[in-house]
């Protein structure tokens, strides 16, 4: 086919996809219902994995150019800091990127239009998905766009359209989980005062939090919340009504109020990622809260995993069963993620014993003295950056070598910037030392590239074992390590996954 793909949905998980595609040389169309990027938002933070993604695609300066890093993490009992850490120099041996990036979803959805534009990719907007079928051979779309109608053939299509999903529902997807019954509030204010700052700040009290952070331009900040109990039932609320409780929950002043909005958060996980030849991902596929700031940045994730793999068969490199490994890959994860995001957000405004042992012992006694360890914050760094993620249980992973097991992300050697070749979107061989002339020959034979690289201290530190192979994925997980010198079994995952 022509086009063989339909990305439907234009959000940060749709436009990564497309990018991704369009970077790889695979022909799709991308619809988007609504007329254009959002005109506000509530995804902020841009975590380091997302940015070594962006670093991939060639785009990472030009979103870190578009927002504000985020130098560390404070908790406040209004103007007073009860613990926090800056980010400092705990991730520089982690990832290029060691910092989290404030910068608002609209934006960043303009940026990727934008990139797309530029490679010669435009969104269709105001265009509709109004109904599918799946033959097992092709998929067949009819999309609405004014008054017109038109129906075309896919291969493949990608749901990436939100909370409300119509590939989702037209598949019959489960989406199970719950709501809560907090009403939260976002705005972006012009404000002043101590908990104020380049940092993340983030204020709990029963029943309550709020989190600031700086957003757009000096002075202008983004404020996320719970309604207070006292005016969340009544209706139209607006940012005045509950100006006097942010304000003296934060010990802030707030001199311009940009714009606010109300919503309700869920917590749910799709009963399945893939069927047939539709695939979901993003907030079709999950939703949780925003403890963390996770949300966007997992979507971006799935996006990612996806893209290679559809890249893969399009090509005709890989056979379908590669886009199983997609589900068992990431819906593991967000099923660890809803649940820890869902514990931590119970635990800091829930009632009751664990939830006040949370608040008025952990946070204000442990956490502090915790924080003061580089080792308890560098782990907080992976946690919060994704950089953690690994995928030990998938069919694509396999052996270990040194400390690294089939699975695990790549682990980031800023002497030699052994991520660099990961710019290719290829699959790739990694040894740290000096390659045998099988593997050479092996490795051009399948048209994978090899990379060596020198076992330095840093290598031996990040878990490298000397001459060992590294079959790295074309998103920096590695696939296979072996620290034999035999090429069988990697000739063997070769054939099967990469052709």
């Amino acid at each position: 086919m022509e086009t063989p793909i339909l990305i439907v949905g234009a959000g940060p998980t749709g436009l990564v996809l497309a990018l991704w595609l369009a970077r790889s040389g695979i022909s799709f169309r991308i619809i988007e219902k609504n007329a254009g990027p959002g005109l506000a938002s509530r995804a902020m933070a841009v975590q380091a994995r997302t940015l070594e993604f962006y670093r991939q695609l060639g785009i990472a300066e030009q979103v870190i150019g578009g927002g504000i890093r985020l130098e560390g993490i404070h908790l406040r009992d209004g103007s007073r800091e009860v613990a926090g850490f800056a980010f400092g120099d705990i991730g520089t041996d982690i990832s290029p990127f060691p910092f989290a990036l404030s910068f608002p979803q609209d934006d960043h959805e303009r940026l990727l239009v934008k990139v797309l534009e530029a490679a010669g990719v435009r969104v269709e907007w105001n265009t509709e998905l109004i109904r599918f079928t799946d033959d097992g051979q092709h998929v067949a779309a009819t999309m609405r766009k004014g008054d017109s109608e038109e129906t075309c053939e896919f291969a493949y299509i990608c749901g990436c359209d939100g909370a409300h999903s119509t590939v989702r529902e037209k598949l019959g997807l489960g989406f199970p989980g719950g709501t809560y019954q907090q009403l939260f509030y976002v705005t972006d204010v012009a404000a002043s005062g101590l908990a104020l700052n380049q940092d993340v700040n983030a204020c709990i009290t029963p029943q309550s939090f709020c989190l600031a952070f700086p957003v757009r331009s000096s002075g202008m900040f983004r404020l996320i919340g719970i309604v207070p109990q006292e005016v969340a039932g009544r209706e139209h609320l607006t940012f005045e009504e509950i100006r006097p409780f942010v304000q003296r929950q934060l010990d802030i002043e707030v001199s311009q109020v940009n714009w606010f909005s109300t919503y309700h958060v869920h917590h749910r996980v799709a009963d399945h990622f893939v069927q047939a030849r539709a695939l979901i991902a993003g907030d079709a596929a999950h939703i949780h809260s925003p403890a963390g700031g996770q949300g966007m940045n997992t979507g971006i994730g799935d996006a990612v995993n996806l893209g290679w793999k559809l890249a893969a068969v399009v090509r005709g490199r890989a056979d379908r069963s590669i886009l199983d490994t997609y589900e068992t890959e990431r819906i593991a994860f967000a099923r660890t993620l809803v649940a820890t995001t869902d514990r931590l957000f119970q635990g800091l405004v829930g009632r009751g014993v664990w939830p006040w042992m949370m608040r008025e012992v952990f946070l204000t006694r442990i956490a502090p003295l915790l924080l003061r360890s580089r080792a308890a914050r560098r782990a907080q760094f992976r946690l919060v950056s994704q950089t953690r993620i690994r995928y030990p249980d998938s069919a694509l992973s396999a052996g270990s070598a040194g400390k690294i097991r089939g699975g695990d992300r790549l682990p980031w050697l800023a002497s030699q910037d052994n991520f660099k070749p990961l710019n290719s979107l290829n699959w790739q061989i990694h040894v740290f030392g000096t390659p045998e002339p099988a593997l050479r020959e092996l490795a051009a034979r399948h048209d994978v590239s090899l990379h060596a690289f020198d076992h330095d201290g840093a290598a031996q530190a990040a878990g490298f074992a000397r001459d060992a192979t590294y079959l790295v994925r074309p998103d920096g997980h590695v696939a296979l390590a072996q620290a034999d010198k035999s090429t069988v079994a990697l000739e063997e995952f070769l054939v099967q996954w990469v052709g």
